[in-house]
């Protein structure tokens, strides 16, 4: 497949306190026909993150209509999940509410963080989110001690079925301190309560990789569809692609992918963190490039 990038389209200017670097992770929502939604998360002067969002043109998606000045979704409580950061994952709409589901982050002492997955919920369109509880919805366990978070979330026939980056183990080598991550998958009756398959749907290439991350799954006729990022300790980010007939097992392809690096400019040392969205009839991807998002997000749109 092959993918017409249309460029960058946002990073905060600086003047908004809580948001002095980057605009990673976009999460876009279609609001109508006209508007699309993108969620991101920016870092204030000390790097704690919090959940902004901006409104795009649908016609044009690289047109701002409008900045929102506060956060969407501010920072726990000092001792929860999420103090250190929040940051947003998928969107999925339960008839007239909006359940956002989103990370949250807790700085540690020999790791960097863990990240474990929190949900808010908007009732209208304009409505603030709020958070459903002051600890994850899924947490951690004996199996996944570590993140279970970065997810994306489908809703069929009355299941919700869940792709999300789950940590095998932190190390420390030649490399230095690195996590191990695959992708794995999990299935609920509400969206609150998840239970988890034991089948790992992706895990990296240990030749080079070393982790697959932040899933974004579309549903086709002839099966399912998944953007994600590969990092690695050659290529530092890149986008990978797989298919799936039942959403569980799943062949990679990353040579399908489609988005590769730029020559110059903001995505010109890596492309990561997809978030592929069917907007009136094209199927867009946005993602961030260098930095893991510190140069902004953009978009591309895939050429069918």
């Amino acid at each position: 497949m092959t993918w017409r990038k249309g460029g960058l389209i946002y990073v905060p200017d600086g003047t908004l306190a809580w948001a002095k670097a980057g605009a990673q992770l976009p999460t876009a929502e279609l609001i109508n026909p006209d508007v699309i939604r993108v969620y991101y998360v920016s870092k204030d002067r000390e790097g704690f993150g919090r959940i902004g969002s901006v409104d795009l043109d649908a016609r044009s998606p690289n047109r701002v209509l409008a900045v929102v000045p506060e956060p969407v979704l501010d920072l726990g409580e000092l001792g929860a999940f999420d103090d250190s950061g929040v940051a947003p994952s998928t969107l999925v709409r339960v008839g007239s509410q909006r359940f956002l589901y989103y990370q949250g982050f807790q700085r540690s002492e020999r790791v960097p963080y863990l990240t474990f997955t929190g949900l808010a919920i908007a009732d209208t369109n304009s409505g603030g989110f709020k958070k459903v509880s002051r600890v994850p919805i899924m947490d951690r366990t004996d199996e996944e001690p570590f993140i279970r978070s970065t997810c994306s979330i489908l809703c069929e026939s009355g299941l919700w079925k869940m792709w999300y980056v789950s940590t095998v183990k932190w190390t420390k080598d030649e490399n230095g301190l690195h996590y191990i991550c695959v992708i794995r998958y999990a299935t609920s009756g509400d969206g609150l309560c998840w239970q988890t398959h034991p089948h790992i749907c992706l895990e990296p290439d240990f030749q080079d990789e070393y982790a697959v991350g932040r899933p974004s799954v579309i549903r086709d006729r002839d099966g399912y569809r998944m953007w994600y990022s590969i990092r690695s300790f050659r290529r530092l980010y890149v986008i990978g692609y797989a298919e799936s007939e039942d959403g569980i097992h799943w062949q990679r392809n990353d040579a399908a992918a489609g988005v590769e690096k730029s020559g110059d400019g903001w995505d010109s040392e890596m492309v990561c963190y997809p978030f592929v969205v069917d907007i009136n009839g094209e199927r867009v991807m946005f993602y961030n490039g260098n930095g893991r998002g510190i140069t902004g997000f953009g978009y591309a749109v895939l050429v069918r």
